[in-house]
């Protein structure tokens, strides 16, 4: 019974936001919409508009030729799948009618609707769709910082991070020790070094049996902790080994010369040494004004519009989607609410009252995997899941269903890449 409305729920979950704002599009002939970032919460904005309203100029200004996912990076990681397999181009996206421009923001002129790049240009918008990922804050941990991140790779904006990390993997003597040093929360994709841990062990176990790996965590818990640590027991035991921050898992240092962990009481030296800095919005966010205290993005929940500038919307990982994880998926669902609400708002109609989703995979294995899904409405100060909806991934669900999973995690993958960059 589970299994079965589980798979009914994973079967829909991706056209909830799109039913939710069902209705005639409108017409917003003329109207100008910029898109700055192409990963998940741009390239589908971007997309959508153009779906929403053909008659619409949409301009996605994205500073890479091609775009490198987070989901299913680990598994690269782990030798599970070829880089190829994770990078995507934006030919598709020109083929829906959307102009792409290979330029780097430099800064927005809300006064005058305009986007500046460092080429050159400047870009007129009526409304401007914000997706700019994240940025580290290099500060909180002493030694750690951009130079630093080119010797102890953070790989958590997959590309050439990702290929580092993998070439120091395979280059580790067997018997060597790999250090994951995990964030303090919020931060992008919040089961990701554990996956991280589950893929490299995969690895290792294969090809350097007697390594080990060991996170350092600066949190005491963690997302779906529990279904983690019983993979780790039943595949890992021995190879993976978690220390909490109440047992002095935080890295509050960090020597990249030595690959050497400093910590409250010890110092740990690694063999390869993965550091995953505490995080913030994008830099361009915060240069533009649209970020806070926390150093995030405050936006009104029913629009995505910034709670700062006007007629600037900001999606994805950058935003304070209160109730919703920082996630590829949830930076999809909320880029097609946001795509539906700026053609409406453009068009002079009232936008509707939306739902969101999330599905997030995470492999233990290559053939087993886990998974937390949700549908989340709109409450009075943030997003909760509909009661009913989804689920988590039962402990003790045994081989088959775990294999299933496993199989879903990669379905997942091509058709959520099929939509946004196809």
């Amino acid at each position: 019974m589970f299994e079965q409305s589980r798979r009914n729920f994973l079967a829909t979950a991706g056209a909830v936001s799109a039913l939710s704002l069902a209705g005639c599009a409108g017409t917003a002939g003329g109207s100008r919409v910029v898109v700055v970032g192409g990963g998940f919460g741009g390239a589908t904005a971007a997309k959508y508009v153009k779906w929403f309203d053909p008659s619409v100029d949409v301009t996605l200004i994205e500073p890479k030729a091609a775009y490198t996912t987070c989901p299913f990076s680990n598994a690269f990681l782990g030798g599970v799948v070829k880089f190829e397999t994770i990078t995507h181009t934006y030919a598709g996206l020109a083929k829906h009618g959307v102009t792409v421009m290979q330029d780097m923001v430099t800064n927005v002129d809300p006064a005058k609707k305009m986007v500046m790049t460092a080429g050159g240009k400047s870009v007129p918008y009526d409304k401007l769709i914000m997706s700019p990922g994240i940025d580290f804050r290099f500060d909180t941990i002493e030694g750690y910082d951009a130079a630093a991140a080119e010797i102890v790779p953070h790989a958590w904006k997959a590309g050439p991070q990702t290929q580092m990390l993998r070439k120091q993997l395979e280059a580790m003597d067997d018997g060597g020790l790999v250090i994951i040093a995990p964030p303090p929360n919020p931060f992008r994709c919040p089961p990701g070094p554990y996956e991280r841990a589950c893929m490299i062990a995969h690895y290792l176990k294969a090809n350097k049996p007697k390594s080990k790996v060991l996170i350092l965590d600066a949190k005491d818990k963690f997302s779906k902790q529990g279904l983690f640590e019983e993979g780790w027991n039943l595949y890992y035991k021995g190879l993976i080994e978690w220390v909490p921050a109440a047992k002095d898992g935080t890295v509050k240092g960090v020597n990249a010369q030595t690959r050497t962990a400093i910590t409250e009481f010890e110092e740990h030296k690694a063999d390869v040494l993965n550091v995953i800095p505490a995080q913030r919005a994008n830099l361009i966010a915060a240069k533009v004004g649209l970020t806070d205290k926390s150093g995030w993005c405050p936006v009104h929940l029913n629009t995505f519009e910034s709670k700062l500038i006007p007629d600037v919307h900001v999606i994805g990982d950058a935003a304070i989607a209160s109730g919703m994880p920082k996630s590829g998926n949830a930076a999809n669902t909320q880029a097609k609410v946001c795509a539906k609400v700026v053609v409406d708002i453009l068009a002079g109609k009232q936008p509707g009252i939306p739902k969101t989703t999330n599905t997030c995979y995470s492999l233990i294995t290559p053939d087993h995997g886990i998974s937390v899904t949700a549908v989340y409405e709109l409450g009075e100060k943030s997003y909760g899941g509909v009661k009913g909806s989804g689920g988590l991934t039962p402990k003790d669900a045994g081989r088959e269903f775990w294999k299933q999973e496993s199989r879903n995690a990669r379905g997942w993958y091509a058709n959520i890449s099929e939509d946004i960059w196809g």
